[in-house]
This record gives structure tokens, C-alpha cells and sequence, in this order.
């Protein structure tokens, strides 16, 4: 790998600069290294890790005796360098350490000569020249500074520097061992809040994630300091750390960095994220294979979600021993006694003694119930976490059974406070999935798309903690009606038990609902619930993408679709708990897919439901359409009074609209139509945006159009949106009798919002639709807009359903396609070209992919029942949206 004696008698040869000798020898030795890890992976990435730092160290140093040096001027590693590691990528940080005994004159002009060439290394350097005192200063007032000094070693030159500097650096003068300690904890929670939290992002940092290389880190910096140590397994002498856990800690490293070495490979440069295009190329690099079940991007995930989880548990647990060693190492114990089997010290749950669990296995269960309910207890101890790990064999199907076991479960699902947390550390320290088996299942199974930003298992456990919070006050305001439904659920545990089995049986095929409904029901049973609440809580999951689906893909102005939704929910009861269970599930999904939008479409369909359902209403007889058009036109009517409209001029509008206007649309909405239209003196189109919603449940902006109809209007007017960075999430077309076109679009912006803040992109809207929708057919072009980079990793191709349904006048078309700016326009086109007519639409973005739906006519108003003319719009539409994707690839 590196002939030093050759190089150096090259460089007492060579006569000009010889960065090229030792950056081709850099280059040579990089190579080997590189070529030994792609044939040898995860068998020898350490000794490549180290061997890479101990190359660059051999070149650093011939560089180095290039110049004259004072004797108390070192060359010191810092950071990942001076722990030895170096990654093919990573910055290679150094520090210039000069005694204050030295003057200025006698390093200066070398230290900057030497820096200059580190550069011409074309490696990625970072580097610094300070003298002691300027370490001190700088390291007192920052912990990362500190730690990497901390972290330091001598590549050459004088050594007696910097023993000095590590020795401050150990005493109070510098940072106390509580203040080190702190300001550790500290910058590890602000590193946590950054990603959610959780070790399950959708794309995770294999650095400062939960359960990354930071959490290992984090642990050795505060042995470090505490302890003087200068390796992670003298934890091991000191008893903070025992032999399964030390050996767990070096696989963890050696996993997490055979990843990241092949990740900087891969890249060519420093990148610590697992992006989704490079997730599926590192899982073909280390053999993963496509199942049935899963993709190979899944399986390579799923290991890493593991590992992670386990790390982050481990973390934790060696941390709240430092907290008892440094923060109340001094403290008087505070000791109180909980039963035969525990006791609470500090705060911390304790076995009394280390046999607890294996003479009663059944206490593994009941140290959490006393953990969610005992009002003085904060953590499990983490001895006490270790011998839960030890005896998690313990809970087998025996002990499953038990209905000591079972109860206990229930008791906790019943706790007033802190069950979802209890949860959430019962998985994390694997008992979980230890007394559910099926959890197990989804422990770690990510789906490989935009939509689920979280692993299953942790998108369930977010689940019932967001269903928890609903009980608090806080959240009033942004759930008003889940908030105030749950409290009057008479067994909210049932809730949370469908929660848990919601997804339980994603990955083993077919339909996990169903598969799920039958799999809770043996839950149920040996928890000996009653029928009814077994029955409920199967059709909770059954059922739970039924709530979700209507809203956003049905046309939930129609009263049938509203008293189809009805006979299937049945009564009050059960429409409380799909509600509560479905607002849960969105945002425990992803809380950016919770947007005012889909807030009021949720309470829109939960109002009207409730309604139908509170009445008693019959829902075999057929709706009274007359009756609730005449309604609503009557109370628009009282709504317009003041505004003194001549009544002939507005009947003779309404009899241009159809009777479908009126029974979809709300008497204010009418309204304010009317009141638009009549007052509008110009010939120009009339491009009206409201600062506020006029139907009761939209959460939007809505956008107002009434123009002339003419090819295009639809295309046009979406690629004009678009263009404003404004999202679309429902469209009515209506076209009348005189032919105009009556549009109205709810909108928000990329942030979720409404536009009554945005005066600015409120007049380029209303300025650019106006001239767009005079010549709608110079917008085409529009289309054309850049696809954001992880939508351009998902090919999915076009998928298109069109039905007919019975007693309406329009055919129902659903797309399911990849997203991209344009995309409504892009339809539009082909609608257009067609001869289509778009009497409504429902856009519903999944992460990468849209499931839309639009409900179409032809051009005389009627649905499309002609074989010929729905196939050939079928294919139009997968041509125009397949040939995108493709020149996205």
C-alpha cells in the first residue's frame, strides 16, 4: 500500500514541489484500500477505516519535515481523525498546536506554506493554527471544540503540548464533569429534535440519527471525560458497560461504517444521509435480492432500522448511568418501596433483586404498569433495563397466556398518563414484540415510498401516542371535534387496541385490513374482551381506510355518497371511533399530509354522517332532490337581501346553473357566486379568490372563475397555479347553459396554508389567470416544470380505473400516477383533445404518487359509456404520463 523509503528518497530527488509525489502515493494507497473493501465489505471495513487514517497520517508527515519547525509546534489529528478513522470522504481536521513559549516568526511563514499545500493534496482538509492559550479560550466556551480536542492525538512534531492541552481539558478549569456531562445530553436532544425523534426516518443520517455513529460517540466522549478513558471498552473495566453490550457496540460500528464507507464510494464525496436513490443502490451492492414480500431496498432498511433501534435503547441506558455516576453521584437516595418485587430509587425503577424475573416472569410485564402509573416514577433503572433485556426469552407463548400477563397489559392500556411512552420503550428494549408476536412482523419494515415518512412499527406507536394526546387540552384547537369525541369514547382502550393491529399484518399479502381484523380478534380473545368490543375493534380495522378514502376520493357533496358512508358505519358509536382512529392514522403517517384541507374534508364527512345518523334518516328511500334544492336556494336567497340584487337578474343566472349546482354547493357558496357574477361589469374573465371559505368545512382558498368555455380553460388555469407554487386539492367545473364556464378551485400553499396572507400571490394569481384564461391555448407550454429529486426515483406507471356508476350523469375516472409540477395541466390537455368535459375533481397527493379522481362528461354533459372513446382516453393519458416519468429517469 505504501513504500515509504521509496518515497522518500523520490522526494530528496525531486527538485520542484512534491505535493504530485504524495498525492499519487494518497491516490495509490486510497485505491488498494478501496479495491480490498468492494471484494471484502463488512469482513475488514475497520481495519480499512484505520488504515486509512494511519496512510494519510504517513503522507502528512513527509509533508510536514518539508518545512522548518520550531520545537513546540505539533501536527495534532483531531475529531473522527484523532480517533483514528477516516472514511473514504470524510474532512480530515487538524490543528496546528503551538506552545505560547514559541514567537510568531519562528512558525508562522511554515504554518501558512503548510496549509497552502494541504490543499494541493486535493483532500478534503480542515484546518486550523492556534497556540495553547487560544485552545483554552476556544474550548471553554464550545463543547464541540472541546470534545474534539478532547479527541486529539500528535501526528508529529512536539507531544508535551498537547498532554498538556488533554490534561486541562480533564479538570474543572476547563468543563466541570456535570458541565461536560449537560451540555453532551444537551446538544444530543437539539441533534434528536431535528429528526423527529426517531431512528426511523424516511431518509436517516448515519451520523447524528437516533441509533447512529453520534449515539456511540456521545457515550465515549462522556467516558472520556469522566473516567479519563481513552478507549470505549475501558467502560468495561470500569463496570458501565457489560460484555453482550461492549460486543453489540463493535458489530453496531462495524455495520454503520461498512455502510458508510460504501455510501462515500458511491457518491464520491462526504454524505452521511441515506437517500432513497442511494438506499436502493447500496442494498444491490450488498446483495439484496426483490421477494415476494419485500424489496430488496426494504430488506436492507429493515436491518438497518434494527440496529438503530437497539443502539438507540443501548444509548440511553448508558447515559442514565452517567446521569446516577456524575449528576447524583452526591445526592442522599430517595427510596420507595413499590411491592415484594421493586422499589423506586431516584426516581428510577429497581428491582430488588437480579432473580425478579426469573422466579416471576410475569413482573416483566408489571414493571412497565407500575412505569405508566406510579407518579413518582420516571425510567426503568438501567440495571434493571438489563435484566428486562437478559430475561426477555421469558415472555414465550406460556407466558403470553397468562392472565396475570394479560391483565397487566390491559391495566396499562388503561393508564390515565404515559401509556404510549410506556410502549414506545417496551419496543425499543424489544418486549414489545416479544408478547406480541405479530408486532415483530413490522418491526423495522419500511414501504420504499414519500408517502410513510416513518417504519410500520413506528408509525403505529405514533399512532397511539397521537390518539393519547387527543385526551390533552392543547390540542383543542387544531382537532375540535377529535378532541372532544374521544372523551365521550365509553372504552377509549379499544381505540388504542386498534390502533396497534391497524397495519399489523402489512408485508404477509393480501389485504391487511381483513387480514389484520381476523389476526386482532385472538388478541381479543385471550384478553377476554367481550363480543361487541372484539366485533368493534375488527371492524375498526377493518375499516380503517374507509373514512379516509371517502373524503378524498368520493364526491362527499352528494347525498348518496354521504348515506352510502352512513349504512356502512351503522351508528353514532362507531362513526366516533373510525373518526378519531382516522384523523390518528393521517397524521401519525406524516404530520404534513394534515393540512387544513384534509382537516375539513374529515369533519365535512363526520358532520354530515353524524347528521344522517342522529336523524334516523332512511337511507334504502331515495333523496329528495327538489326539497334540498329548493333549501338552499331559498336561504341563498336570504343571504343576498342586503346585497340588493335584482331578483330577476338572479333567477335568470340560477336557471342557467343546473340542478348538480345546487346540491352540491352550500347556500353561502351560492351566494357569493351570485353576487360575483352579477356585479362583474367587464368582458374580461372574472377571477374572483376569497380571503375566507364560504362552505363550512373547506380548509382552502377559494378560487372563483367565470368565463366564456373554450378548449383549454381547465390546462390552463392548473398550470397557472402551479407555476405560483400553489397546491390543488378540489376543482368544480361547471359548464352552463348559456356556455360559460363556472370554475371553482380550493387551494393551498406548499406550507399547508390558506392565501388570506399572501397579498402578493393573490394579485399575480388574479393578474396571470385573467390573461391566461382569454387565450387559454398559448399556456400549454406551462407543463413543463422541474421534477423535485425524489420524485424523479419513483417510475410508477399511470394506472387508470373508469366507472360508471348507476343513477349519475357522469363517468368516474381514478389515476393513480408518479406526481410532478404540471401534472393537473398535463391532464387537462389530453381532456381536452379528447373533447372532455371535468365536472368535478378530487387531487390527492401520496408522497410520490397522486390518486386522483375526476368525474367526467362528454361534450353534451352525459357519462362516456362509448368502449372505443374510454379506451382510447386510457391510453392518451398513460402515453402522456409515461413518457414524463421516462425522461425522468
Amino acid at each position: 500500500m505504501f513504500d515509504q523509503a521509496s518515497l522518500t528518497a523520490q522526494i530528496a530527488s525531486q527538485t520542484g514541489p512534491i505535493t504530485p509525489l504524495l498525492r499519487q502515493a494518497l491516490q495509490s494507497g486510497t485505491d488498494q484500500l478501496d479495491e480490498i473493501f468492494c471484494t471484502s465489505r463488512h469482513e475488514r471495513v475497520v481495519e480499512m477505516v484505520h488504515a486509512r487514517a494511519w496512510l494519510t497520517d504517513q503522507i502528512l508527515m513527509l509533508l510536514w519535515q518539508q518545512y522548518s519547525w520550531p520545537k513546540g509546534v505539533a501536527l495534532v489529528a483531531v475529531g473522527g481523525y484523532g480517533r483514528g478513522e477516516l472514511h473514504p470522504h470524510s474532512d480530515i481536521d487538524l490543528l496546528i498546536l503551538v506552545a505560547d513559549k514559541e514567537p510568531p516568526a519562528s512558525w508562522e511563514a511554515s504554518a501558512q506554506a503548510f496549509v497552502t499545500a494541504l490543499w494541493d493534496l486535493g483532500v478534503a482538509i480542515g484546518s486550523s493554527v492556534r497556540t495553547y492559550s487560544e485552545c483554552q479560550t476556544q474550548a471553554k466556551g464550545d463543547i464541540t471544540i472541546a470534545t474534539n480536542l478532547i479527541e486529539s492525538r500528535v501526528i508529529i512534531g512536539d507531544s508535551d503540548t498537547r498532554k498538556c492541552l488533554f490534561e486541562w481539558l480533564m479538570t474543572d478549569d476547563a468543563w466541570s464533569d456535570e458541565a461536560f456531562y449537560k451540555a453532551r445530553i444537551k446538544a444530543q436532544q437539539d441533534r434528536y429534535q431535528r429528526t423527529n425523534d426517531t431512528e426511523y426516518n424516511l431518509e436517516p443520517n448515519l451520523k447524528s440519527s437516533p441509533g447512529g455513529l453520534r449515539d456511540i460517540q456521545t457515550i465515549t466522549w462522556i467516558g472520556k471525560r469522566h473516567f479519563g478513558l481513552r478507549y470505549m471498552r475501558d467502560l468495561y473495566q470500569h463496570d458501565f458497560i457489560t460484555e453482550d453490550e461492549l460486543s453489540f457496540l463493535y458489530r453496531a460500528i462495524e455495520y454503520l461504517w461498512t455502510i458508510r464507507y460504501a455510501l462515500h464510494l458511491q457518491n464520491r464525496r462526504p454524505e452521511d444521509r441515506l437517500l432513497f436513490d442511494q438506499q436502493r443502490k447500496l442494498a444491490a451492492f450488498f446483495g439484496y435480492e426483490d421477494n415476494d414480500q419485500d424489496l430488496a431496498v426494504e430488506q436492507f432498511m429493515r436491518k438497518y432500522y434494527r440496529v438503530a433501534m437497539r443502539l438507540a435503547e443501548l444509548n440511553q441506558t448508558l447515559l442514565q448511568l452517567f446521569d446516577q455516576a456524575i449528576l447524583r453521584a452526591h445526592q442522599p437516595d430517595l427510596v420507595i418501596q413499590v411491592n415484594r418485587r421493586f422499589e423506586i430509587r431516584n426516581g428510577l425503577l429497581e428491582a430488588k433483586h437480579p432473580l425478579v424475573f426469573a422466579k416471576q416472569p410475569f413482573a416483566l410485564m408489571e414493571a412497565y404498569v407500575i412505569l405508566a402509573q406510579h407518579p413518582y416514577c420516571s425510567a426503568i433503572g438501567a440495571a434493571t433495563q438489563r435484566l428486562i433485556r437478559t430475561h426477555r426469552p421469558l415472555m414465550n407463548d406460556k407466558l403470553r397466556k397468562d392472565i396475570r400477563v394479560n391483565s397487566l397489559f390491559m391495566e396499562l392500556l388503561r393508564s390515565p398518563k404515559r401509556m404510549s411512552h410506556t410502549l414506545i420503550d417496551m419496543q425499543r428494549i424489544g418486549l414489545l414484540s416479544r408478547y406480541l408476536p405479530a408486532f415483530d412482523h413490522i418491526t423495522g419494515r419500511m414501504q420504499h415510498d414519500l408517502f410513510h415518512i416513518y417504519t410500520v412499527d413506528a408509525h403505529t406507536l405514533k399512532m397511539v401516542k397521537r390518539m393519547r394526546e387527543m385526551l390533552l387540552p392543547r390540542d383543542r384547537q387544531r382537532f375540535p371535534i377529535a378532541t372532544r369525541v374521544i372523551h365521550e369514547l365509553p372504552k377509549v382502550e379499544l381505540l388504542y387496541i386498534a390502533g396497534l393491529y391497524h397495519d399489523i399484518a402489512k408485508g404477509k399479502g393480501g389485504d391487511h385490513s381483513k387480514l389484520g381484523a381476523e389476526e386482532v380478534k385472538a388478541f381479543c380473545q385471550q384478553h377476554q374482551l367481550g363480543k361487541w368490543d372484539t366485533d368493534l375493534v375488527s371492524w375498526l380495522i377493518r375499516h380503517h381506510l374507509l373514512m379516509s378514502m371517502t373524503a378524498q376520493k368520493r364526491d362527499i357533496g352528494s347525498p348518496e355518497v354521504i348515506h352510502e358512508f352512513a349504512a356502512i358505519v351503522g351508528d353514532e358509536l362507531h362513526l366516533d371511533y373510525l373518526y378519531v382512529m382516522t384523523v390518528c392514522d393521517i397524521y401519525a403517517t406524516n404530520p404534513e399530509l394534515w393540512n387544513n384541507w384534509r382537516a375539513s374534508l374529515m369533519r365535512q364527512l363526520y358532520t354530515e354522517t353524524n347528521r344522517v345518523l342522529r336523524l334516523g334518516l332512511d337511507l334504502d328511500t331515495p333523496i329528495d332532490h327538489a326539497s334540498l334544492i329548493e333549501q338552499t336556494q331559498c336561504d341563498a336567497r336570504h343571504l343576498l337581501v342586503e346585497k340588493r340584487l335584482n331578483p330577476a337578474a338572479v333567477q335568470n343566472l340560477w336557471d342557467k346553473l343546473g340542478d348538480d349546482y345546487f346540491i352540491r354547493e352550500q347556500a353561502a357558496t351560492v351566494a357569493w357566486h351570485t353576487q360575483q357574477i352579477i356585479g362583474h361589469q367587464s368582458n374580461a374573465p372574472l377571477v374572483a379568490i376569497s380571503d375566507f371559505s364560504f362552505n363550512d368545512y373547506e380548509g382552502g382558498s377559494q378560487i372563483f372563475v367565470y368565463t366564456k368555455d373554450q378548449p383549454n380553460l381547465f390546462a390552463a388555469m392548473c398550470a397557472i397555479i402551479g407555476q405560483l407554487n400553489l397546491n390543488i386539492f378540489d376543482a368544480r367545473i361547471i359548464t352552463t347553459d348559456d356556455g360559460y364556464s363556472m370554475d371553482t378551485f380550493i387551494v393551498l400553499d406548499n406550507e399547508g396554508q390558506t392565501l388570506d396572507q399572501t397579498t402578493e400571490v393573490r394579485q399575480q394569481l388574479q393578474d396571470r389567470l385573467t390573461s391566461a384564461l382569454q387565450h387559454p391555448k398559448d399556456f400549454a407550454y406551462l407543463v413543463e416544470q422541474r421534477t423535485p429529486r425524489l420524485q424523479k426515483l419513483f417510475n410508477i406507471p399511470t394506472q387508470i380505473n373508469i366507472t360508471n356508476p348507476k343513477d349519475f350523469s357522469w363517468s368516474r375516472l381514478e389515476l393513480i400516477c408518479a406526481d410532478r409540477p404540471g401534472l393537473l395541466a398535463q391532464i387537462g390537455l389530453v381532456f381536452m383533445r379528447l373533447g372532455i368535459s371535468i365536472q368535478k375533481a378530487k387531487i390527492q397527493s401520496m408522497g410520490e404518487r397522486v390518486e386522483d379522481v375526476f368525474f367526467i362528461t362528454d361534450q353534451n354533459g352525459q357519462r362516456i359509456t362509448d368502449n372505443d372513446i374510454l379506451q382510447d382516453l386510457e391510453q392518451q393519458l398513460c402515453a402522456a404520463l409515461d413518457s414524463h416519468v421516462k425522461q425522468t429517469q
